[in-house]
C-alpha cells in the first residue's frame, strides 16, 4: 500500500486535542484511514459491527467494486476468466499472482491430480458419521482430520510445507465432498482417476458406481468448472475472514480451512443457493408462475415474513457479475440435458423480470446474485441441495488457502484480536 499525501483529522466536541492519522491508497478502490494508533492517542477504539467500514488486512488477491458490479481476481475480470480459463488455471492465478504458461499449467495440473487420493484410513473415519448427517457436518470433520493424516507438512513457517498443504487441500477437497455424498446415499466410494480433469474427476466420483461408470458430459463438466471459478474467492467475506483469523493463531492449514468450512455452512453465507432453490420449489408447488406476482407483493410487505432469496448482496449494489455468467451457464446446461422447459428456470426468469422492473426492488438495488441460478444448475446436474454448500467450499478452498498464505507472508501480520464496546455490569462485589 502507498502512503497518501493527505491525512485524516479526528476532532472532538469537548475540546480535546485533535489527532491525525495517515491515509493509505490501494491500487484501486477507496483510500483507508490507518487507525492503529487510535487507542494510544485517544484511549478509544472504533465501533464497527460486522466490519462494514473496516479493512482487516492488506491483500492483492481479489477486488470487488460493488457499485459497478465488478469482480477481479489478481486484476483479471471474472467474465474473462470464466470464458477463457479452467478452474485449476484460476486456482494457480489466485495462489501465485499470474496465470500459468503451458508448462506451469501442465506441472500444476499434474501435481494436483496426483494428490487427489486420500489416506485409506480416512474412509474408516468417515464411517463413524451417521448416514443422515448433513454433508457439511461431515466435510468439516474430514477437513479438520486431514491434519492427523498429513502432519508432515504443517510447519507454517516453512514455505515448502505451506505449498504442499495448499496442493493437498485443493486436490483432496473434491474427493472428500464426493465421499460425504456417497456416505449419505449408502453407495461405495469411487476412487479418483488420474486421466480425468479436476472437475470431470469430481463428477465421476459423485455419480459413478462400481456397476455403472459415469461418462462425463462436456457441457456439464464446463458448467461445474465455471461454478468453481465463480466461487473461488470473494475478498474478505465471513468465511475468508474466519480462515485468516483462525490461521493468525498459528494453527495448521487444515484446521484453518475447516474453520472456513464451518463458517460457510451458515444460511446467510454459503447456504444461500440452497435456500434460493427451496424458495423456487416452494413457489412452484404453490401455484408456479401464476402466483409469482402475488409472491413478490408479499415480499414487499414487511409484515408478511416472506423473503426473496437470491437477490441483493452485502457488497454488490449493482448486478452481480457472477449472476450474469451463471444465467448463461444455466441455459447451456438445461439445453444440453433437454431441460430447456424446466419449470424452475422459467419461474426464476419471471421472478427476475418482476424484480428488475418493480421500483421497490430497483430502488433498493436488489439485483440477482450468483446464488439465484447456481442452485438450478446444480439441481439439473443431479447434485442434491444438501450438497450445494459443500460444492461452494470445494471451490472456495483455493481462495482460502491463498488468503491464508498471503497473511502468513505479511511481515506485519498479528493474531486477530477485535475489541468490544462493553455494556455489561460495572465492577461489583459478591455479597
Amino acid at each position: 500500500m502507498q502512503l497518501s499525501d493527505k491525512k485524516a483529522t479526528l476532532s472532538f466536541s469537548d475540546g480535546s486535542p485533535s489527532v491525525e492519522f495517515p491515509v493509505y491508497k490501494g491500487t484501486i478502490g477507496p483510500d483507508v484511514v490507518d487507525v492503529r494508533a487510535l487507542y494510544g492517542k485517544t484511549g478509544m477504539f472504533t465501533f464497527d459491527p460486522g466490519f462494514k467500514s473496516t479493512a482487516s488486512c492488506e491483500s492483492a488477491i481479489t477486488f470487488i467494486n460493488g457499485e459497478e458490479g465488478q469482480l477481479l481476481y489478481r486484476g483479471y475480470p471474472i467474465e474473462q476468466l470464466a470464458h477463457a480459463c479452467d478452474f485449476l488455471s484460476v486456482a494457480y492465478l489466485i495462489m501465485n499472482g499470474e496465470l500459468p504458461n503451458k508448462q506451469q499449467q501442465h506441472e500444476f495440473d499434474d501435481l494436483v491430480t496426483h494428490h487427489t487420493l486420500v489416506h485409506e484410513q480416512m474412509h474408516i473415519f468417515l464411517r463413524g458419521f451417521r448416514s443422515d448427517a448433513h454433508p457439511m457436518a461431515i466435510l468439516t470433520g474430514l477437513v479438520g482430520a486431514l491434519s492427523a493424516f498429513y502432519h508432515d507438512s504443517t510447519d507454517i513457517t516453512n514455505p515448502r510445507h505451506r505449498e504442499i498443504s495448499a496442493i493437498r487441500l485443493i486436490a483432496k477437497m473434491p474427493t472428500l465432498v464426493a465421499m460425504a455424498y456417497k456416505h449419505s446415499v449408502g453407495q461405495p466410494f469411487i476412487y479418483p482417476r488420474n486421466d480425468l480433469s479436476y472437475t470431470g474427476n469430481f463428477l465421476r466420483m459423485m455419480f459413478g458406481t462400481p456397476c455403472n461408470d459415469y461418462q462425463v458430459n462436456d457441457v456439464v463438466e464446463r458448467a461445474l468448472d465455471r461454478i468453481f471459478i465463480l466461487h473461488a474467492d470473494h475478498e474478505q467475506n465471513a468465511s475468508t475472514s474466519t480462515v485468516r483469523l483462525c490461521g493468525s493463531s498459528g494453527t495448521n492449514p487444515f484446521a484453518a480451512i475447516a474453520a472456513g468450512v464451518a463458517c460457510l455452512w451458515g444460511p446467510a453465507h454459503g447456504g444461500a443457493n440452497e435456500a434460493c432453490l427451496n424458495m423456487l420449489e416452494h413457489l412452484q408447488a404453490n401455484g408456479g408462475i401464476a402466483k409469482v406476482g402475488e409472491f413478490m407483493e408479499k415480499v414487499k410487505d414487511k409484515d408478511s415474513g416472506v423473503r426473496l432469496m437470491g437477490f441483493g448482496h452485502r457488497v454488490y449494489k449493482n448486478y452481480d457479475p457472477r449472476a450474469k455468467l451463471m444465467q448463461e451457464t444455466c441455459r447451456e446446461v438445461l439445453d444440453a440435458l433437454g431441460l430447456h422447459n424446466d419449470p424452475l428456470f422459467k419461474l426464476a426468469m419471471e421472478v427476475e423480470r418482476i424484480a428488475l422492473e418493480d421500483r421497490y426492488f430497483v430502488d433498493r438495488k436488489l439485483y440477482p446474485n450468483v446464488d439465484f441460478y447456481s442452485g438450478i444448475v446444480e439441481r439439473a446436474i443431479g447434485i442434491p441441495s444438501s450438497l450445494f454448500t459443500a460444492i461452494f467450499a470445494l471451490a472456495r478452498t483455493a481462495g482460502w488457502i491463498a488468503q491464508w498464505n498471503e497473511m502468513l507472508s505479511d511481515p506485519e501480520y498479528k493474531i486477530g484480536r477485535p475489541r468490544q464496546l462493553y455494556t455489561g455490569a460495572a465492577k461489583r462485589d459478591v455479597k
